[in-house]
């Protein structure tokens, strides 16, 4: 049995304060005395801590002064456990939490502030924030959508150090999963050696990969299903690991027999055109160029009819609900540059076959986080 990766060193108190202060500049530019925070990624990126979705909870987080948080009190044992935060309000099951929020923030002297809410969260439902206003009538409640997306761009040693460590688990996955991959045996096979290898490296989530074969190759997003590998199939796999939240993903392509001579050519093709792009992931670059050496170049060798996919997006902190981030994506017209240490998705697709990567931008361009050979399978 393989050793699992290296693990980082968790998050010190000094990275959390910094973001914090990060955040309170921007607060302070658009004059918001408070900001109420729900989005799993952003309690976890400023508190280190992720709630539940079962019963709704936040982090208040004032201009000046010590964080606080209003969870579940049945929750409060993991808080104390893993958040730098001390504060908490902790409310029974019987109390209706957007009332609690309310008072808190009432009780701290906010309830005639500007207060901001996220009203990009899936968690801050259209209820939930009416109800929220009626509750502090003397507020001035403001948008902060976006804002905490866009703070997260540029990632931190640690942050990187833990794509890396999940990079690494989508190597492992893949590996494994190739290896039970042959003609005779189910696809729920294949998906538990890789599930099982990926928990073995320290993947901290369950829905761990995207795979399907055969006639469904070509799906990227297909559920999985019972179909047994035969002779002649694709095989497509993705494996998409967590580490402490943060995501890297991959896609390979297993053909199940020897491949065609034109499979292997549109596979070597699609990763020539890849490697372009990748290499001209550099700080300052047109993200629209960054995806036209994709779009254009495999149009023009006639490898698809049309392309209207996204050629990547945004890796980083992600839960569910989402299972993407696509805060920035790459497309024909996409209007932003890419910055230093940056980390995305990038992947291009045709005839039946996926190759991705995790990307992270660099002054020498676009670096691999993950490491598996690029190339079809068999």
């Amino acid at each position: 049995m393989t050793q699992p990766p290296l693990l980082p060193p968790p998050f010190p108190v000094e990275e959390y304060s910094s973001r914090l202060a990060a955040l309170r500049t921007v607060m302070a530019k658009r004059h918001v005395d408070l900001l109420i925070v729900d989005q799993f990624e952003h309690m976890t990126y400023l508190g280190g801590y992720r709630s539940t979705a079962a019963m709704y909870q936040a982090l208040l987080i004032p201009l000046v002064g010590e964080p606080g948080a209003v969870i579940r009190a049945l929750d409060a044992p993991l808080f104390s456990e893993i958040s730098w935060l001390t504060d908490c309000v902790a409310f029974a099951d019987n109390e209706n939490p957007i009332k609690v929020v309310a008072e808190t923030i009432i009780a701290r002297g906010h309830g005639a502030s500007v207060v901001g809410v996220e009203r990009d969260s899936h968690f801050l439902t259209i209820n939930r924030a009416l109800e929220l206003e009626s509750l502090l009538p003397n507020a001035n409640i403001v948008d902060f959508s976006r804002i905490m997306w866009e703070m997260r761009q540029v990632k931190s040693p640690l942050e990187l150090a833990c794509h890396e460590v999940a990079a690494e688990i989508c190597d492992r996955a893949a590996a494994a999963g190739f290896d039970a991959a042959r003609a005779g045996v189910n696809e729920r096979e294949v998906f538990a050696a890789m599930t099982a290898e990926a928990w073995r490296s320290g993947a901290d989530n369950t829905l761990l990969a995207v795979m399907a074969s055969g006639p469904r190759s070509a799906t990227l997003h297909a559920a999985l299903g019972h179909r047994t590998l035969a002779h002649g199939d694709i095989l497509h796999v993705e494996p998409v690991p967590h580490f402490r939240g943060y995501t890297s993903r991959m896609m390979r392509p297993k053909s199940i027999g020897a491949p065609t001579n034109e499979q292997i050519g549109i596979a070597e093709t699609l990763i020539q055109i890849q490697d372009e792009q990748f290499h001209a992931m550099k700080p300052g670059a047109d993200a629209k160029e960054v995806d036209r050496i994709v779009r254009e170049d495999i149009l023009a060798a006639g490898l698809r009819d049309s392309y209207t996919n996204i050629t990547g997006y945004t890796l980083g902190l992600a839960f569910p609900p989402r299972t993407s981030d696509f805060t920035r994506v790459f497309l024909a017209d996409s209007d932003w540059q890419l910055e230093q240490n940056q980390v995305f998705h990038m992947y291009t697709s045709a005839g039946g076959m996926a190759f991705s990567e995790t990307i992270v931008v660099t002054p020498e361009g676009g670096k691999r986080l993950t490491k598996m050979e690029r190339r079809l399978f068999y």
